[in-house]
């Protein structure tokens, strides 16, 4: 299996002790991507207790209209007498159909309306008559009862006529002892509804038990409606579930693997097993994740370039230090077998000289293996390029006669004309430099030329010597490390070669440039021009 293919299949990182890369079976990513998508369904799922919510206010209605039918029955009943009313029972008839029965005082069933062949009844019929349907509603209604938390109502006893008695029905029963009105919702195996409500008729001169109407109708216009929009509710909820569950994968996938690759990939860095870990870049992504991707691909391939710089740095340490450790060693055997003084004194002097040139070497490379870490720390802030250069020069020619001679001229433009946001001592550093490199290069009584200005948004500093010039195929070279194109009357090995090398970080670091070139009036010499963004 590729690596690709793996990765795909992998799980979310967590660091086992050995160096590898593992994944836990969901992410917390994953996981927010889902409860967000789920919110919708979560809305969803309310909307089922609100229905639940709203049939039972109708059926509570529903109640209460039966109840107050059945009160009004029982004082008619409480006035005429029950023996005198039992006719007028049998023969009320209503719309709905509703069962009116009548109990003595000792529980027996003396009449009921539903005994009248006139009058209207309800019939127990599932609503939802055909087979597939019906089951599935029956199945929905148990779910949605269970989700939230409805309780069972008691079932509908179908006793017969002869055993219709007040002992069967508990709400009559504790309506008779009570004195009470009491209402009852029943349920049949097809989770049909029928409501009840036992009213007491008080008699004068009698006590508990009371003879007791007990009314009775089914609910089916309310199952019907309550059914329907159950059965809509959940087809809706099944699909909004699947299309929430394919667009939470569609993102987690988009969102979440990309990542993974990420990781993965700067896993691989960390671990440093391979030289060219590979940070996919995503360049069809245009999003924050492609954003992050190609960031770390910059990263990586800077921190590669970084540690290639650092392995190049080390090689040529070691070989600049080789050089003069080798004529010190060199000197150092033969002082042992050499017996001539005027001999002994120039080994001595190449010893020191080797000394002093190691000691040079180590003092450049230190600073110039702290100047990314310093550079970073530093802040710039505005800078008078004018004042700097004219301090410097004045500096360095304050001591006495300048050395062999070379003069150094200043044509500079007024103060305040050439404003730079830089490190002052650092730039001072590239400045100082750039004069000891121009005065080490230029022929005894020479003059160098110490000049800025402004133009636009970008202010020069140059530094022109009158010097042998540097060919063209050197001028990028000599910024490099320890490069030199002295030769032996031009003070080779008093140099690190590390000068303009700092001077170029240095000169980047507060987003300028310097370069060499010929110097503009066709004389002999070399122009050494710093750039920076004027402020």
């Amino acid at each position: 299996m590729n690596e690709q293919a793996s990765f795909r299949n992998a799980r979310p990182a967590v660091r086992r002790s050995g160096g590898t890369l593992r994944f836990s079976g969901w992410s917390s990513l994953v996981t927010r991507i889902l409860i967000v998508n789920l919110v919708a369904i979560l809305a969803l799922a309310g909307a089922l207790f609100y229905i639940e919510s709203f049939r039972s206010r109708l059926l509570e209605t529903r109640e209460q209209e039966l109840l107050r039918q059945g009160e009004i029955i029982a004082q008619f009943l409480s006035e005429q007498g029950v023996e005198k009313g039992r006719a007028d029972v049998r023969a009320i008839s209503s719309p709905r159909g509703t069962r009116i029965r009548l109990f003595d005082s000792g529980g027996k069933l003396i009449a009921d309306n539903w005994s009248n062949p006139a009058v209207t009844r309800f019939e127990l019929v599932d609503p939802t008559t055909a087979g597939f349907r019906r089951e599935s509603a029956i199945l929905i209604d148990r779910m949605i009862d269970l989700l939230t938390g409805q309780a069972e109502l008691p079932p509908l006893p179908n006793p017969v006529p002869a055993l219709d008695t007040r002992t069967v029905w508990s709400e009559a029963d504790i309506a008779a002892r009570t004195g009470n009105s009491v209402t009852q919702g029943r349920q049949t195996d097809d989770r049909l509804v029928v409501l009840q409500a036992a009213v007491p008729v008080r008699t004068a001169g009698m006590g508990p038990p009371w003879p007791v109407v007990m009314l009775s109708v089914d609910t089916p216009d309310v199952v019907d409606l309550v059914r329907r929009e159950r059965m809509t509710s959940f087809l809706v909820f099944l699909v909004v579930l699947a299309f929430s569950l394919a667009l939470s994968l569609y993102l987690a996938r988009t969102v979440v693997v990309p990542l993974r690759q990420l990781a993965l990939a700067a896993h691989r860095v960390r671990l440093g097993r391979q030289r060219d870990v590979v940070v996919p870049r995503l360049p069809h992504r245009r999003d924050e994740i492609g954003g992050l991707a190609r960031a770390l691909a910059d990263m990586t391939a800077a921190l590669r370039q970084r540690i290639d710089a650092t392995e190049a740095f080390a090689a040529d340490v070691a070989h600049e230090l080789k050089n003069p450790l080798a004529s010190l060693r060199s000197a150092v055997e033969t002082l042992g077998n050499v017996r001539d003084e005027g001999a002994r004194a120039q080994l001595f002097a190449v010893i020191e000289e080797d000394v002093r040139r190691i000691d040079r070497l180590i003092t450049d490379i230190s600073a110039a293996s702290r100047l990314d870490a310093e550079m970073s720390r530093t802040r710039l802030q505005p800078l008078d390029v004018a004042q700097l250069a004219e301090t410097i020069v004045s500096t360095q020619t304050a001591g006495g006669p300048p050395r062999r001679g070379v003069r150094v001229r200043l044509d500079l433009p007024a103060p305040g004309a050439a404003m730079v946001l830089a490190d002052g001592d650092r730039l001072a550093q590239v400045l100082n430099n750039l004069i000891d490199n121009a005065i080490s290069f230029s022929p005894d009584g020479g003059e160098i030329i110490v000049s800025a200005w402004r133009k636009g948004g970008v202010v020069t500093i140059a530094v022109t010597d009158d010097g042998p010039g540097v060919p063209p195929e050197a001028r990028q070279s000599i910024f490099e490390r320890f490069y030199s194109e002295r030769t032996d009357n031009q003070e080779y090995g008093k140099h690190s070669g590390l000068g303009l090398s700092i001077a170029k970080a240095i000169i980047e670091a507060m987003d300028g440039q310097i370069s060499v070139e010929d110097r503009p009036d066709g004389l002999p010499g070399a122009l050494f021009r710093v750039t920076l963004p004027a402020l």
